[in-house]
């Protein structure tokens, strides 16, 4: 991938959506007398946005979010806008591996008096949190951090604006064994063995994924075998695959994150795997970039995201929209949605409530008020203000936000768990 020219597409379209709100895309949807929509006027209401164009990784989801957002904001707008006005996206650029520039990238939004924050995911995101704590505008994100979320039901009052809109990272190492166990029943998979090798990297997100991993094994059929530390950014993995095939376990959990260096292992894999064995690659895949990167390798591999875009009708509905909107790109399924989820669960809280600039009414109106978005639902009322995860959180899918398993099937991302979002049964790897 052409980093550069990445990071140039993606400033020219933050100094696009800073301009001005988006010219309205497709037809205006008719109001309810038949007559079109009043073009939105007067003072914007602003939504600020944390978007990263100079980390070493992580940019592509946070131009996934960007898309995400002006896709919601031109359909928005196109429609009226928000109590009449029209809304208006001002992104910051954020190294999101940085706590001095993720504080600083708050700081910046809030001396702009935006209305909202709106955040695909930072990596240290408390520094961030308390640089807002005094201006307690709504601060939704998709950090799936329970760090995070752990220190907003510690101080509620310092933090009682922030909202996690998807489940924390900790139910990748708790549903692991459940996702597995599900697969063994269906049939479609049977283990050369019952043993889990974890490979992880050591930022404190991956951590707290294979420590809930490991715990979660001991309640189930599955056992662990071997934890393997890798280190980002991962230059080689011969080492990694020769650990893989000595181990022999039937299962590995890849926890990592950067979709390049996933892109460089399945390669390496696929060249001379461990028959057999199922890998999974904890969330990296959702990343666009992947599949250009990986290309046929990437048949096989399982993955899974807690924030993820449904295939159901309301999801494909945005699927469609979003491809549409933004031809022959290839496209996210994580962030896109969270992006545009974000923009109008804040559409919704404002006109709900009637004034944007009453946050603590906004807040309260996001806390106890549930969200469907195209990425399911985002429940929020609870002490770490997080969305209620589904299967683990809740057994109803309708009071929950799923956590969707992928395989790599023909080139595309197709959902194989849960059953009652499964686009496609599990296929045996070219390796099995």
């Amino acid at each position: 991938m052409d980093t550069n020219f990445e990071r140039r597409r993606i400033m020219q379209m933050l100094a696009a959506a800073s301009a001005a709100a988006a010219v309205p895309i497709g037809t205006i949807a008719a109001a309810a007398d038949g007559a079109a929509p009043k073009k939105p006027t007067g003072k914007p209401i602003v939504l600020g946005l944390t978007i990263s164009t100079t980390a070493a990784a992580g940019v592509a989801d946070h131009a996934d979010h960007m898309n995400g957002s002006l896709l919601a904001q031109e359909e928005i707008n196109a429609n009226g806008g928000i109590l009449g006005r029209p809304l208006e996206l001002r992104p910051v650029d954020v190294d999101l591996l940085s706590a001095e520039s993720c504080q600083a990238s708050i700081r910046k939004l809030v001396d702009l008096k935006v209305h909202a924050i709106s955040s695909p995911f930072l990596f240290v995101p408390i520094p961030a949190m308390d640089a807002s704590a005094n201006y307690k505008c709504p601060y939704v994100n998709g950090n799936t951090q329970r760090a995070a979320t752990d220190m907003v039901a510690k101080h509620p009052e310092k933090y009682n604006h922030i909202f996690q809109m998807d489940p924390s990272e900790v139910f990748y190492g708790e549903t692991f064994p459940v996702f597995l166990e599900s697969l063994a029943d269906s049939g479609n998979w049977k283990p050369k063995n019952n043993k889990v090798h974890i490979v992880q990297e050591q930022i404190a997100y991956c951590q707290t994924i294979s420590r809930a991993c490991q715990e979660a094994l001991k309640k189930s059929r599955f056992e662990l075998a071997k934890v393997t530390d890798i280190q980002y950014p991962v230059q080689d993995w011969g080492s990694v695959i020769r650990d893989i095939k000595k181990t022999g376990a039937g299962t590995v959990m890849m926890d990592h994150w950067v979709a390049a260096e996933y892109a460089a292992f399945c390669k390496q894999f696929r060249a001379n795997p461990l028959k057999g064995t199922l890998i999974y690659l904890q969330y990296g895949p959702s990343q666009p970039e992947f599949l250009e990167l990986t290309g046929k390798a990437a048949e096989g591999f399982v993955w899974s995201t807690m924030l993820g875009v449904y295939a159901d009708k309301k999801g494909q509905a945005f699927r469609d929209k979003y491809q549409k909107r933004f031809p022959g790109k290839t496209m996210g399924l994580c962030y896109t949605g969270g992006g545009y989820d974000i923009a109008y669960m804040m559409a919704q809280a404002w006109n709900a409530v009637g004034n944007p600039d009453d946050f603590k009414a906004v807040n309260d109106y996001i806390r106890k008020t549930a969200f469907r978005g195209v990425c399911g639902w985002s429940y929020m009322n609870n002490p770490r203000q997080e969305a209620r995860h589904f299967p683990l959180g809740t057994d109803s899918i309708e009071s929950g936000m799923s956590q969707l398993y992928f395989q790599i099937q023909d080139g595309k991302n197709k959902i194989i768990y849960p059953p009652q979002l499964k686009e496609a049964d599990f296929r045996l790897t070219p390796w099995m």
